[in-house]
């Protein structure tokens, strides 16, 4: 028997209410309205070739250092710990992402510092046991590299089974060149990655500028709203609807300030949204030139010149 639900003041049953099958009384609206939309996209780092070598390299570092390193050595924990910086950087910096650009290129580039570091580790491996550390264009380098260029495996367990017969080979020499293989690999596709993040911020800024623009272009779209043409009663400030010019000095986009002091004290004008470290200004009304903030007269310690 299902238990009673609870009574309401006027003495009726209020189990009807939350019904998951009475669309009517149904209270819970989470599946009625969609999740906001990022102002940028952010994680997906399983889907980078970056990260997908790199946890390559981690889990053959793991299987290498058990295998062939002493594990009470300082090098194991070293080079377990260099392998999984360079993976889960990666991924948190794809994370990262959607609140700033500079800490997604920072935390890349110390996957990739990461990487190098364990790129050394295997190099002195080879040499201090006198093994031969293959040539770039070694036969086995050569094979190695074309199990990358096959594309990416959905699964984590098959891009592991191409590279077995190599990884868990019984000649540490052969996995250790191996590993150095994927780990130039992995350092090209991160250069590659570093450079595409840099071009980004440079042609479309950091998130708080996207931030900012995105905020003035929604400001604007409210504003174009409200606002009715067949009115010619309408009190809306006109100027308020204008799309927000660029700043003369720095080319930022610019917002409506108030001036609190001097004559000019409650006149609006257009500000540099990058205030106090641009202040250029624009006039509010269509056709005068933009003011220089060195030139201001509302100043109380700058007076007027006589006529």
């Amino acid at each position: 028997m299902p238990p009673e639900g609870r009574k309401g003041r006027n003495g009726s049953d209020r189990s009807d209410r939350t019904d998951p099958t009475d669309g009517k009384h149904q209270t819970d609206r989470t599946d009625r309205t969609k999740p906001p939309r990022r102002l940028r996209p952010s994680g997906g780092y399983r889907k980078l070739r970056s990260f997908q070598v790199a946890t390559i390299i981690y889990d053959g570092t793991v299987s290498f250092c058990e295998r062939f390193v002493n594990p009470r050595s300082r090098t194991h924990d070293q080079m377990v710990q260099a392998a999984r910086s360079g993976r889960q950087n990666i991924a948190e910096g794809s994370r990262a992402g959607a609140t700033s650009s500079k800490s997604e290129t920072l935390l890349t580039n110390v996957a990739r510092a990461s990487l190098d570091e364990l790129l050394l580790d295997y190099e002195d491996f080879l040499r201090q046991r006198q093994l031969l550390q293959w040539a770039k264009d070694a036969p086995e380098a050569i094979k190695v590299r074309e199990l990358g260029r096959r594309g990416s495996d959905p699964s984590e367990q098959t891009r592991w089974k191409r590279y077995a017969p190599w990884l868990e080979h019984k000649d540490p020499g052969v996995v250790a060149n191996t590993l150095i293989c994927l780990i130039h690999q992995a350092n090209y596709l991160l250069d590659r990655q570093i450079a595409v993040l840099e071009r980004a911020i440079i042609e479309k800024g950091g998130y708080r500028e996207q931030l900012t623009a995105a905020r003035l272009a929604e400001r604007g779209r409210r504003r174009e709203k409200l606002f009715d043409p067949s009115d010619p009663t309408d009190p809306t400030d006109q100027t308020d609807r204008t799309t927000p010019p660029s700043c003369p000095r720095c080319g930022k986009p610019m917002q409506q300030r108030t001036a609190r002091r001097g004559k000019q004290a409650g006149s609006r004008f257009w500000g540099c949204t990058d205030y106090p470290a641009c202040k250029g200004t624009r006039p509010l009304e269509v056709g005068k030139k933009p003011t220089d903030p060195s030139d201001r007269t509302d100043r109380p310690d700058k007076k007027r010149p006589t006529p």
